[in-house]
């Protein structure tokens, strides 16, 4: 890895520069970006600002993401917002200075993280969803592509990460309820999970399985595609990507962007 390579700033864009060409014209696909939580894992820093807009470096989380949308060739973009929202309207206003138009759907009463996308109007065509906090270099044409090939309704970008449990772990043996012989023991054991990245495809017709003016989060909405038997799709991921909304990787995302060395691959 260089030292460029090591900066986060130069991760989050590096992707962006060099974009695959794509069998849709990118330019022609919306993103819904859900801005309008009230971050309270980011307590007490949300309490003056919302959470998209916490800096990292001297940047907004939200001005990146813009950026890297931009420079993927993305150009429409709807900000779903709520807490706070005077203030993301006074930070990014039209979208000019980033490169994209952005419209304003504000959410009255909270929603959810899925209820908002039914308030989005004109929805007809492949869009991309994703969450106002999330700092990643994953090739968002790519995840289009990916998710136009597979068929599927929805497709989830998924990053595995490693989980260490608080607790020792029993491995046991026989039937009974309540006696059973321990045939092992793991203290506090690793377990590696796929993760939803907080970003996600869908096609229009996912909108249907929302219902209207209702408190429905996207693992809501996945539960109402499976069990209706539609085709939902996970899209696997390896780099680098971090969720704003854990202090521990706000933490993180600060301390690579001053310089400290940032992985690629984060497990």
């Amino acid at each position: 890895m260089t030292q460029d390579d090591s900066d986060l700033s130069t991760l989050l864009t590096k992707r962006a520069r060099t974009p695959r060409r794509a069998s849709f014209a990118v330019e022609d696909v919306r993103v819904a970006i859900l801005a309008g939580g009230r971050g309270t894992r980011l307590a007490p820093y949300t309490s003056v600002l919302p959470k998209p807009l916490m800096p990292v470096g001297e940047r907004a989380i939200l001005e990146i993401v813009l950026d890297q949308l931009s420079e993927a060739g993305f150009r429409s973009v709807t900000l779903c917002v709520g807490y706070l929202s005077h203030l993301i309207r006074a930070v990014l206003d039209d979208g000019r200075d980033y490169g994209v138009t952005i419209e304003y759907v504000h959410e009255t009463n909270p929603v959810g993280t899925a209820g908002p996308l039914r308030l989005i109007d004109g929805i007809a065509d492949t869009f991309v969803a994703m969450n106002g906090d999330v700092l990643t270099t994953l090739d968002y044409r790519e995840l289009v592509a990916a998710h136009k090939r597979s068929g599927s309704l929805l497709t989830i970008a998924t990053r595995v990460r490693k989980v260490t449990l608080d607790y020792g772990v029993l491995e046991l043996g026989g039937r009974n309820a309540q006696v059973r012989r321990v045939t092992g023991f793991k203290e506090k054991p690793e377990v590696s999970m796929p993760m939803s990245m907080g970003v996600y495809v869908l096609e229009p017709r996912a909108l249907d399985f929302i219902p209207a003016g209702e408190y429905f989060d996207f693992p809501d909405l996945v539960q109402a595609l499976l069990e209706a038997e539609e085709p939902v799709g996970s899209y696997g991921y390896d780099g680098y990507w971090l969720d704003i909304g854990r202090h521990e990787d706000y933490e993180e995302a600060n301390r690579s962007w001053n310089g400290s060395r940032a992985l690629f691959t984060r497990a």
